[in-house]
């Protein structure tokens, strides 16, 4: 694969997690455990802001790797997350989350770094269907923009501000 085409994704791509990464940093700790919206369910914590920010990070982490076979995700994360109706067994802290960010960053752009035809063109499969790798990885930007927006909305809307657009990755594989 061209390296100006994968420059170009990772400049993208980690504008996407940066943008993740400003919003665990802007949150206020009283805002930890909030609910982005009232779910009327039983468990609020599907709508909390520290699980949504994990849920983003594992699904990172996971399409990344492209399949279930052979993932494993670091310590203190499990695959619980890839069961139906399972939450973690606690919430996240922001330091943990964060170190978590570092890791799928790294993995990310060394993941584009090493982009070949190959690999671009390998099929992966999930419950929800088949999809060509750098679909999935495509699929997988918009899902840590999503999850990032909603974020940011709710730090808007309930600490009056919320961090700015991010243009490009930050330079280097740390951030």
């Amino acid at each position: 694969m061209d390296l100006s085409i994968r420059t170009n994704i990772w400049h993208q791509f980690g504008a996407a997690i940066d943008t993740l990464d400003s919003a665990l940093r802007a949150c206020p700790d009283q805002l930890w455990h909030a609910c982005l919206w009232d779910t009327g369910a039983e468990r609020p914590e599907w709508a909390q802001f520290w699980y949504i920010a994990y849920h983003a990070l594992f699904y990172l982490d996971f399409y990344l790797s492209g399949s279930v076979d052979g993932f494993a995700p670091p310590a203190p994360f499990t695959l619980d997350e890839l069961e139906a109706g399972l939450l973690p067994e606690r919430p996240f802290t922001r330091i943990e989350l964060q170190t978590y960010l570092g890791y799928c960053r790294k993995k990310c752009q060394g993941t584009i770094e090493g982009l070949s035809e190959e690999k671009a063109r390998q099929h992966c499969e999930f419950p929800w269907g088949k999809i060509e790798f750098v679909e999935l990885q495509l699929y997988n930007m918009r899902h840590i923009q999503e999850h990032a927006a909603q974020l940011n909305l709710f730090l808007g809307q309930k600490a009056g501000a919320a961090p700015g657009w991010v243009t490009t990755a930050k330079s280097g594989r740390g951030g």
